[in-house]
C-alpha cells in the first residue's frame, strides 16, 4: 500500500511540475522565493520518505496505520525544516528558472 501511495505522490508531483509556477506579473521576488522553497521542501520530503518507510516501530505505539500516516507527515515536516534552514540548493536553481520563465513572458 505504501508503494501505491508513493507512486500516486510521484504522479501528482510530475503533473504539477508540468505547469508553470503561478507567479503574477509584477509580483515581488519574495513570492518567487517562497514558491522555490516550497518545491525544495516537497522534493526533500519525497527523498526522505523511503528512508523512513522501512523503520521498525517500537514501544507502546508500535506500528499501525495511524503511525504510518503520522510518520509521513513527520517526514514532510523534516523536508520543510531542511528547506527553511537553507536546503541543498534546489530552491536557488528553481528560483532562477522561475525568473527566466517570467522574463520570457
Amino acid at each position: 500500500m505504501t508503494d501505491t501511495l508513493m507512486a500516486m505522490d510521484g504522479q501528482t508531483a510530475m503533473a504539477a511540475s508540468r505547469q508553470a509556477p503561478k507567479i503574477r506579473p509584477g509580483s515581488d521576488m519574495t513570492h518567487a522565493r517562497e514558491t522555490a522553497q516550497d518545491f525544495e521542501a516537497f522534493f526533500l520530503g519525497q527523498m526522505l520518505q523511503p528512508m523512513f518507510a522501512e523503520m521498525d516501530s517500537d514501544g507502546p505505539f508500535g506500528g499501525g496505520q495511524a503511525e504510518q500516516m503520522w510518520r509521513s507527515l513527520q517526514v514532510d515536516e523534516f523536508g520543510k525544516a531542511f528547506a527553511r534552514a537553507g536546503g541543498v540548493g534546489i530552491a536557488d536553481m528553481v528560483m532562477n528558472e522561475i525568473i527566466k520563465m517570467q522574463e520570457v513572458r
